[in-house]
């Protein structure tokens, strides 16, 4: 594993709830985390069927743009009744002409589990793989993972994407009703973050 020795770290992303959260994960490290935002970088073609291909796309453009490290992630969630369905898509699901909309998502998402009748618990996880890549082309990688149920009406307004139809295991609340901090420090995301640090700034 190579060790994080710089003092500056691009995460390729232009969602500033995700950017929020990564610079919130590395608040002990005296790092400056900037988003693509930050440079104007634009948003390349996801076209892998796995997280860490998307990843690597992501992280591959934003290096060669910017030359500098580069932290990228790829995550869903995967539905077992669905195959793991929507997994790399999952924001496909999302996608409108005016843009995503994660309510629309999570209905289609429960219609398709009413037509195939899918058992209770309906199980799911939310997966995430993070790359985190040096412009001299060294990568490394690490997998989070946070299991549970969904669970219909939706509940909560907070968070984003599916998490109001999941409910992590071992909590009664849905990701959609925990406080953003508390779900931080279980969520996938969150899982994959410890590893990195474990292996790379610690």
């Amino acid at each position: 594993m190579r060790k994080f020795v710089n003092d500056k770290l691009l995460f390729a992303t232009h969602n500033l709830g995700k950017l929020e959260e990564m610079r919130h994960l590395f608040t002990p490290y005296d790092i400056e985390i900037i988003g693509s935002l930050d440079l104007a970088l634009n948003e390349p073609e996801e076209t892998e069927n796995t997280f860490i291909g998307n990843a690597r796309i992501k992280a591959r453009a934003a290096f060669e743009a910017s030359g500098l490290p580069v932290l990228a992630d790829d995550s869903g969630i995967e539905i077992d009744a669905l195959n793991g369905a929507p997994g790399v898509h999952t924001a496909d699901w999302a996608e409108t002409s005016l843009g995503r909309d994660f309510i629309k998502a999570m209905k289609y998402t429960h219609d398709k589990l009413e037509r195939i009748n899918a058992p209770y618990p309906r199980r799911a996880q939310f997966s995430c793989t993070l790359v985190l890549a040096w412009p001299d082309r060294h990568e490394e990688s690490f997998y989070g993972t946070v299991k549970g149920q969904l669970v219909w009406p939706m509940r909560g307004v907070l968070g984003h994407g599916f998490d109001p139809i999941f409910k992590p295991d071992g909590y009664h609340q849905t990701f959609g009703e925990m406080d953003r901090w508390e779900k931080n420090k279980i969520s996938h995301r969150a899982q994959a973050v410890k590893k990195l640090i474990a292996s790379c700034f610690e």
